[in-house]
C-alpha cells in the first residue's frame, strides 16, 4: 500500500481552499430545511379548506404541520388529502419540488462527504494540466516565509508558487494565505515530481539544515538540469558544495547576519538602506534587467535608473569599471529603482 501511496500523483497535493467548518455546514442546512418546511405549513394551512383529515373537511394548524412534515420527510401516510383541483395542482406544482429540496438538503452532508475527495481530485488534477513556469519554494520556515513575500512583492502570482515541506502545520499556514503546496520531503524525487520541477521556472531551497540543502539541490539539478537553483547556507564553508552540487546562486545567512550586526554598531543607516532595498514593493528596490533598445550605446551614469553592476559575456562589472565603456544589447543590468506613497516604481530624473 505504501508503495501505491508513493506513485499516486495527487498524494500530498494541497490546494489553497477555505474550508467551511462543520457545525457551519450543518446549521446552514437546517436552517434551510425549516424554511422548506414553515413555507409548505403556510401554503396547506391558507388553503385548508381543500383538504380532507378522514370524514371531516378543513383541516386545523396542527393538521398542517403534520401534513406538511410527513409529505416532506416521506410520501404521506394518505391520512390528509387534498379534496380540490386546485390543492392537488399546489401539490404538484409547489409542494412536490420542495419535497425533492427538503430531501436534497438533508441527505447534503452525506453527498458531500461521498463526493469531496472527487472534487478535490478534479481541482488537482486541473491544477497539474495547467501549472508551468512557477517558483518552488522547498522549505516554508522563516526563510521560505520571507521568500514568498519578496516574490509576491515583485509581482510573482500566488498561484505561480509551489511550497514543499514536511510539515503539516506549515502546509495549512501557506494554504491559507493562498499557496498551493505539497506535504513531503523536498529532497525526495517523487515529491519534487509532484510539484512539477521540471516545468519550473525557478526552485528556491530555504532548508533550515545544510545537508538538507545539499541533498535537494542535487535531486532538484537531476530532475531540471536547467532551471535557475538559488539555495541559502548556514555556514560559509559550505557554500562552495551548494555551487557543486548544482545551485547557481548561494546565500551565506549566518555570514550575511553577521555583516549587517557588524554594520549596524558603527554605520547602522547603511543597514537601513539594505533593509530598504531587500524589501520588496516599498522605497528603494533593487532588481535585475536586460538593456533596453533606447539604452545601447550609452554608459551606466546615463541611465535614468541608477546601475550598481553590469553583466557582459559571464562577468560582472561594477559600475565604475572602465571596461564597460557603453552598454550593449546583450548586458544585463543590477539596478535601483524608487517607490512612490502608492507602491508604484518611478526612475529618478536625470
Amino acid at each position: 500500500m505504501s508503495g501505491q501511496a508513493a506513485d499516486d500523483p495527487h498524494t500530498g497535493v494541497q490546494l489553497a481552499h477555505v474550508e467551511e467548518s462543520p457545525t457551519r455546514q450543518v446549521g446552514r442546512r437546517v436552517l434551510f430545511a425549516g424554511f422548506f418546511l414553515a413555507l409548505t405549513v403556510l401554503i396547506v394551512w391558507l388553503d385548508r379548506d381543500s383538504y380532507r383529515d378522514g370524514d371531516e373537511v378543513g383541516i386545523s394548524l396542527l393538521d398542517a404541520v403534520y401534513y406538511a412534515t410527513v409529505t416532506l420527510s416521506t410520501t404521506g401516510y394518505g391520512d390528509i388529502t387534498p379534496i380540490t383541483e386546485g390543492a392537488r395542482l399546489v401539490n404538484i406544482l409547489f409542494i412536490t419540488p420542495l419535497r425533492v429540496l427538503f430531501l436534497i438538503v438533508l441527505i447534503g452532508t452525506t453527498l458531500e462527504a461521498l463526493t469531496a475527495r472527487s472534487r478535490e481530485e478534479f481541482r488537482i488534477r486541473r491544477w497539474r494540466s495547467r501549472v508551468r513556469q512557477h517558483v518552488i519554494v522547498c522549505g516554508y520556515g522563516t526563510k521560505g516565509r520571507s521568500a514568498v513575500r519578496s516574490l509576491r512583492a515583485t509581482g510573482t502570482r500566488l498561484e505561480d508558487i509551489v511550497v514543499v515541506d514536511s510539515d503539516q502545520r506549515a502546509m495549512d499556514e501557506a494554504n491559507s494565505i493562498g499557496l498551493t503546496g505539497i506535504v513531503g520531503d523536498a529532497g525526495r524525487t517523487d515529491v519534487l515530481r509532484r510539484a512539477h520541477v521540471e516545468r519550473a521556472r525557478a526552485v528556491i531551497v530555504a532548508a533550515n539544515r545544510d545537508d538538507a540543502a545539499v541533498l535537494i539541490t542535487l535531486t532538484v539539478r537531476q530532475l531540471n538540469p536547467s532551471v535557475p537553483i538559488t539555495t541559502s547556507v548556514r555556514e560559509e564553508e559550505n557554500a562552495s558544495l551548494l555551487r557543486q552540487s548544482g545551485a547557481d546562486t548561494v546565500i551565506t545567512t549566518s555570514a550575511t547576519s553577521g555583516r549587517l550586526l557588524g554594520l549596524s554598531t558603527d554605520s547602522p543607516r547603511v543597514v537601513s538602506v539594505v533593509e530598504d532595498l531587500l524589501t520588496g514593493g516599498q522605497g528603494l528596490d533593487i532588481s535585475q534587467r536586460t538593456v533596453s533598445s533606447g539604452e545601447v550605446g550609452l554608459g551606466p551614469r546615463d541611465l535614468r535608473d541608477i546601475v550598481l553592476s553590469v553583466t557582459r559575456g559571464g562577468r560582472t562589472l561594477r559600475y565604475d569599471d572602465p571596461l564597460i565603456g557603453t552598454l550593449q544589447s546583450e548586458d544585463v543590468l543590477v539596478v535601483v529603482r524608487s517607490h512612490g506613497p502608492d507602491g508604484h516604481a518611478f526612475a529618478r530624473a536625470q
